[in-house]
């Protein structure tokens, strides 16, 4: 499924997402509307359920590498959300360094009361659409593709890596993480 902004034909516009509470979920609905303001081209791949950004990049046969994955901070100021590559760990110390804080790893359960219309864990690594603080990791600036979380666990959004930074414009970059 491809989508854009309501002026393209009916067939690429977004599939409207079911309840979480249901089996089936297409994209979360605050990604949408949020691609959607944004003017940004995707497109929807479909695959087996799966648990982290290594199994959704095996089962939807990508690379690991382009694939945005959110980890999610905390401190006594409030979340933070790191955008890295899937195939690699957030190093704390750069993050803490950056913003001059002492935040620690939270919990899956812990990060969804953000994400309300998302499966645990399934969090789409777009902090500004659900306005968490965000940082994005370089090594995903130079991507043609980058493919991330719909918030399901079913499907991975699809943007050009232009568009991507366009869904992320104004968060800091810097060097946030250390490949696996």
């Amino acid at each position: 499924m491809s989508g854009r902004a309501p002026s393209l034909p009916t067939d690429r516009k977004p599939i409207n997402p079911v309840s979480i509470r249901g089996q089936v979920m297409t994209m979360s609905k605050t990604v949408s509307t949020y691609l959607t303001e944004r003017n940004v081209g995707w497109e929807t791949l479909k695959h087996s359920e799966t648990g982290s950004s290594e199994e959704s990049a095996r089962a939807a046969k990508i690379d690991q590498g382009h694939i945005a994955k959110a980890v999610m901070l905390q401190d006594g100021v409030g979340p933070v959300m790191v955008v890295i590559p899937g195939d690699s760990w957030v190093r704390l110390a750069a993050v803490n360094r950056e913003l001059n804080r002492q935040l620690t790893l939270t919990a899956e359960q812990d990060s969804m009361c953000f994400f309300p219309d998302c499966k645990t864990g399934a969090i789409p690594p777009i902090g500004p659409a659900y306005d968490v603080e965000t940082l994005l990791d370089e090594s995903l600036l130079s991507l043609a593709y980058v493919y991330f979380e719909a918030g399901d666990h079913r499907s991975l959004v699809k943007v050009s890596g232009q568009d991507f930074l366009e869904l992320l414009s104004g968060v800091r970059h810097g060097h946030f993480c250390d490949a696996q």
